[in-house]
């Protein structure tokens, strides 16, 4: 896949480019901070961006603007955002409009490379990758007046890793349980929602967008 990279740890940044060509993907940039990056990407219009939340001069937000306003403006771009530490309400705002083609993963997550890799691959093929840590930090903060109150612990399994992104066969594969338990799961989630009367790919994206707000 063609990529462009925003991260101002040279070392990072030097690693993930050399990790990406010897994967056979084709870096088009690798930049030190997010000034140059929507002008790279409107240029090049790669598949995929991989961007630091906090960026230079600030080392506040640069990243994630810079990824917000890519998705608004080219969203057939997937994004990527690294991130030091769980921040939820920042998962949240890049998931704000819409949950395809986007990821949030911790920086902790680039050393294990196959799943670094399979990430990569399926937000450039339409997914949604949450980093579990995210998602577990979210179960922690639920409370009784919340709808994930509601879900059964099997059931909030099931969401938590629909929320990574995982198809209803990778679930099955990962819970070691049948596809018919996850399907039968993700409807009682669904139900539990609010979402029943919506249909398709979009009660996915709405159970995870309801999960992080909540």
């Amino acid at each position: 896949m063609r990529v462009i990279l925003a991260e101002d740890s040279t070392l990072l940044r030097e690693g993930l480019v050399r990790l990406l060509v010897e994967e056979g993907h084709e870096v088009l940039a690798a930049l030190p901070d997010a000034v140059m990056l929507l002008k790279e990407v409107e240029e090049q219009r790669p598949d995929v961006v991989v961007v630091d939340i906090r960026m230079p001069p600030t080392h506040t937000d640069e990243g994630l603007r810079a990824a917000v306003e890519i998705r608004e403006r080219l969203p057939e771009v997937g994004v990527l955002v690294l991130s030091q530490h769980v921040e939820r309400n920042y998962a949240a705002q890049l998931l704000a409009s819409n949950a395809e083609r986007v990821g949030y993963l911790l920086k902790e997550r680039v050393a294990q490379v196959e799943e670094f890799l399979d990430a990569l691959e399926r937000i450039r093929t339409g997914g949604a990758v949450i980093d579990p840590e995210v998602v577990r930090q979210l179960v922690v903060r639920t409370t009784h007046g919340d709808p994930l109150a509601r879900l059964t612990p099997r059931e909030r399994t099931v969401l938590e890793a629909l929320a990574q992104g995982l198809t209803n066969a990778a679930i099955a594969n990962e819970l070691h349980i049948s596809l018919s338990s996850v399907e039968k799961n993700l409807n009682a989630v669904f139900d539990k929602l609010e979402l029943s009367h919506t249909t398709g790919h979009s009660r996915r994206i709405l159970a995870v967008l309801r999960y992080l707000e909540t």
